[in-house]
């Protein structure tokens, strides 16, 4: 048999399995799956260099499924290649299945980097894991296949245009253009020269091929393998191949087909085959990853710092010991203070631009590989890729992001600038953790200790300069929170976390006046909150007043009565939020901190009229 008939034989396959197995579910893409057998089939067995027995090997080429829903498609391949057996084929899409709908990196599934399904983020991330590859001098490529549908999405031009901008030689795109997306015709359909010259505005190359003609796939893989520039293969094939009542046929996107149909389509792909393939080994590399140093000393803070400039000088002192450690930024590291990273680590930070999708997205392919990346932009336009951040949890990425610029504090810029939703975006991500520091001190100690935390971590950073607050050799652990001042005639207790903590102690002053004694708690660790202290704070002194420059709606304040409700005990006692409830403008700091009510003035009021003294 010539290598042109294994290919097609193997593609059959892939189709078959494909039918199969959504059959089996009652429900997916098969028809999604058929239009890139081909391209899978030439892929795996003679292009990926790829380990199936050990998918963390650091020679590996990397591939991506960016059109997640086609993961019949993938699931087949990984039967071919001896992944899985044919009953754990077969059991896609069931209860605790690792074969999920779309796929995710699950422990079941060590060949999968990166979940994928909502559309557009593939190339992001496979733009990460070149990168990663290029700072380890590593051999590999990563290829994505992408749907046409998708390529509508702004990811994919920002991704497009970083990787030409940051000289990317080791990523191809493979669309497979079918035409047909989920209600009828894509925007361009089959016209290859218009997806082709927009690859090549980019600075890409493109290669149009027939992407079921196995030669023609097979010559533009070894193209792109040259290394000569980021590749996109614009290949047209037909969506439900091989099948009459299926190829190009609109109504059938994600419907698996019934016991009869599928006998009739698996019929006329001839039958069901047992093809195993082997894809070729990567080169031999070297296990030995950078040594991690240790006892790195933080900056200290003696004076007036922001904590957004504590931030960057912290990342900066931590690159020598952590060589694993990168910073990406949209175009504002003179305000994130990235840049003091970027003056001591060049080769490790990456100027991502106003492209915040696209740097999540590649900061989610950097951490498949083993880096540690620190993404930072505003608070507000960290909202612009939320839903990578979503996808990146599903995934099981570790990341750390920063938000600079929150809340009405920012001042004069006006609410388009102000990070008011952030931390109730953040806290909703699943076992996400939320952070927000007062001080420079305290903001030095969290970032040492995002670096080696699991899952999403997001830290909230001020504007303007803050007093410091704690001693160099204060400790922050992560859900822990400061009492800073108590006694035992609180009679009530003022919760804030960051530029508030600063707004409550000057209404602690105001209030001790008045013979008015309360207990101010530094909450610092939003997620997960200090409950035990703040239950115990609600029972001492009766009052808790809750102080944010956010939004009233998902922030500290929710996240206060959540550690109250979660405790199981009794309580007895009254919980009163301060926060932005209104839509700001344009103003000085103080101004618009005494408008929003969360001044210090404004808390003492509170104070006083809940516990009888207004």
């Amino acid at each position: 048999m010539d290598k042109v008939q294994e290919w097609n034989e193997l593609a059959a396959q892939l189709c078959v399995d494909s039918i199969r197995c959504s059959t089996a579910a009652g429900s997916g893409h098969p028809t999604s799956s058929m239009s890139a057998a081909h391209l899978a089939a030439v892929l795996f067995s003679d292009h990926l260099r790829y380990d199936v027995d050990d998918p963390k090997n650091p020679g590996n080429d990397r591939f991506v499924l960016s059109k997640g829903h086609a993961s019949p498609l993938l699931y087949s391949v990984l039967k071919a290649t001896g992944a899985i057996t044919d009953q754990e084929l077969v059991s896609f899409r069931k209860f605790r299945s690792p074969l999920q709908g779309h796929p995710a990196p699950v422990p079941e599934m060590p060949w999968v980097d990166v979940a994928t399904g909502s559309l557009g983020q593939g190339l992001s991330m496979g733009l990460g894991m070149s990168l990663a590859m290029r700072l380890d001098d590593l051999p590999g490529r990563v290829w994505v296949l992408m749907g046409d549908s998708e390529f509508v999405e702004g990811s994919v031009a920002e991704a497009m245009a970083t990787a030409s901008f940051h000289g990317v030689r080791n990523l191809v795109g493979i669309l497979d253009m079918n035409r047909l997306g989920q209600r009828g015709p894509t925007m361009l359909q089959w016209e290859g020269d218009r997806y082709a010259a927009r690859a090549e505005a980019f600075g890409w190359r493109a290669i149009q091929i027939d992407g079921h003609d196995v030669a023609q796939v097979d010559r533009a893989y070894r193209e792109a393998e040259d290394g000569a520039a980021p590749t996109l293969i614009v290949a047209r094939t037909i969506k439900g191949h091989g099948v009459s009542f299926l190829a190009d046929a609109e109504g059938w996107h994600g419907k698996a087909l019934d016991l009869d149909q599928a006998k009739q389509a698996i019929k006329e792909l001839g039958g069901e085959r047992s093809i195993v393939v082997t894809p070729p080994k990567p080169e031999l590399i070297a296990r030995e990853p950078a040594p991690v140093g240790a006892g790195t000393a933080l900056p200290s803070y003696e004076k007036d710092e922001a904590t957004r400039k504590a931030f960057g000088e912290t990342l900066a002192a931590l690159a020598p010991a952590r060589p694993d450690i990168v910073v990406l930024d949209g175009e504002v590291s003179n305000s994130t203070h990235t840049e003091d990273f970027q003056k001591a680590a060049p080769d490790r930070f990456f100027e991502m631009y106003i492209g915040e999708q696209n740097m999540l997205g590649t900061a989610v392919g950097l951490q498949a590989l083993g880096k540690v990346p620190f993404a930072a932009t505003f608070g507000a336009f960290m909202t612009r890729a939320y839903d990578f951040i979503r996808m990146a949890a599903i995934g099981r990425a570790n990341l750390r992001m920063c938000g600079s610029h929150a809340g009405v504090s920012i001042g004069e810029d006006g609410p388009s600038q102000m990070a008011l939703e952030d931390l109730a975006m953040m806290r909703a991500v699943h076992g996400s953790t939320v952070l927000y520091p007062a001080d420079g001190n305290s903001t030095a100690k969290l970032v040492a200790r995002m670096v080696d935390l699991p899952g999403i971590t997001y830290m909230r950073t001020t504007r303007e300069k803050t007093p410091r607050l704690y001693a160099t050799d204060e400790e922050f652990p992560v859900g822990g929170s400061k009492v800073i001042r108590s006694s035992q005639a609180d009679r009530a207790t003022i919760v804030g976390a960051g530029v508030t903590v600063f707004e409550a102690l000057e209404a602690a002053d105001q209030l001790a006046a008045d013979g008015i004694a309360v207990r101010v708690i530094d909450a610092y660790s939003v997620k997960p909150i200090d409950a035990a202290t703040i239950r115990a704070a609600l029972d001492e002194t009766g009052l808790i007043v809750v102080v944010e420059d956010h939004w009233i709606d998902g922030g500290l304040g929710d996240a206060v009565l959540a550690a109250l409700a979660g405790g199981g005990a009794e309580l007895a006692g009254r919980v009163i939020k301060l926060a932005v409830t209104e839509m700001p403008g344009s103003g000085t700091p103080e101004e618009l901190r005494d408008w929003a009510g969360i001044s210090a003035a404004k808390i003492g009021r509170a104070v006083r009229t809940a516990v009888g003294r207004g």
